[in-house]
């Protein structure tokens, strides 16, 4: 199964060139997430696409002179060319959903991240997790808009969304973006209760906080005409509940799939979407 199909049913950025800015500050939201807020003159370029807008987050391996190889703009080329450098000298890149965005920050634009602190198997942070527990004011960073994941096709009037903690900031913009008159249910499987939040939400769509997702998900067997199903998270989870959708009568069409990250291998989730 593919990983994702996000790039082909969400909606590209409105500029996609390597944005250079810095970190404002740092805050520490719940057991499992900091979030890091960016600023500088480089965000003046940034286009707020609001719902699960993402962005390509490039980590400097010094002081930010290796984020000049970045590729100004990314394109299958300069990926690839991106690729071949020196894991000692290419900036690390992890993908995250963006929280927030304000053009009239105190000091100009800001853009907060909201990153999962995960620990893969070896009990050893990710490099970006480890980044982001440890960031100061001042340190760069650089960043390419993705787009958006999610986008609600016409017609829609029922959604269902699942995901893992790792996608709760994507399903907490998602939430938000709704139109008022959709209906449906957002399940978010969490690993430490602490971790849920207030989710703004149309008034119809109901938040369901569990252990288990891919039970949760197993309960529900009937799609009413015009359903539209988004699932984001931990791989596997992403997998089960794609099956059981499209085994429900769920068109491929109607449902949109991530997986961040892959547990089997103990690997540090890539984004929290």
């Amino acid at each position: 199964m593919p990983r994702q199909n996000l790039t082909k049913v969400g909606r590209p950025p409105g500029q996609a060139d390597l944005l250079v800015c810095r970190v404002v500050r740092r805050r520490r939201l719940s057991p499992s997430f900091v979030r890091v807020t960016l600023g500088g003159q480089g965000l003046a370029g940034f286009v707020p696409l609001g719902a699960d807008q993402w962005v390509r987050l490039f980590l400097p391996v010094d002081d930010g002179a290796s984020l000049a190889r970045v590729p100004g703009r990314l394109t299958p080329r300069s990926y690839l060319r991106y690729l071949t450098l020196a894991r000692a000298d290419r900036p690390v890149m992890r993908s995250y959903t963006v929280a927030e965005f304000r053009a009239d920050g105190p000091d100009g634009p800001e853009l907060d991240l909201d990153i999962v602190l995960h620990r893969g198997a070896d009990g050893e942070r990710g490099r970006a997790a480890d980044w982001a527990a440890s960031c100061s004011p001042g340190d760069p960073v650089g960043l390419i808009d993705g787009g958006l994941g999610f986008v609600l096709p016409q017609g829609s009037a029922r959604v269902e969304l699942v995901g893992d903690v790792t996608a709760l900031p994507a399903l907490a913009g998602i939430l938000t973006a709704l139109p008022t008159d959709v209906s449906g249910r957002a399940t978010v499987q969490l690993r430490d209760d602490a971790d849920r939040r207030e989710l703004a939400r149309p008034e119809g769509v109901e938040v369901v906080w569990v252990d288990d997702a891919i039970a949760a998900v197993r309960d529900r067997t009937l799609f009413p005409q015009g359903a539209f199903g988004w699932v984001a998270g931990e791989a596997g989870l992403v997998g089960a509940v794609r099956r059981h959708w499209l085994t429900c009568g769920l068109p491929k069409d109607r449902v949109a799939f991530c997986g961040y990250w892959r547990a089997a291998h103990g690997e540090a989730p890539r984004r929290a979407l």
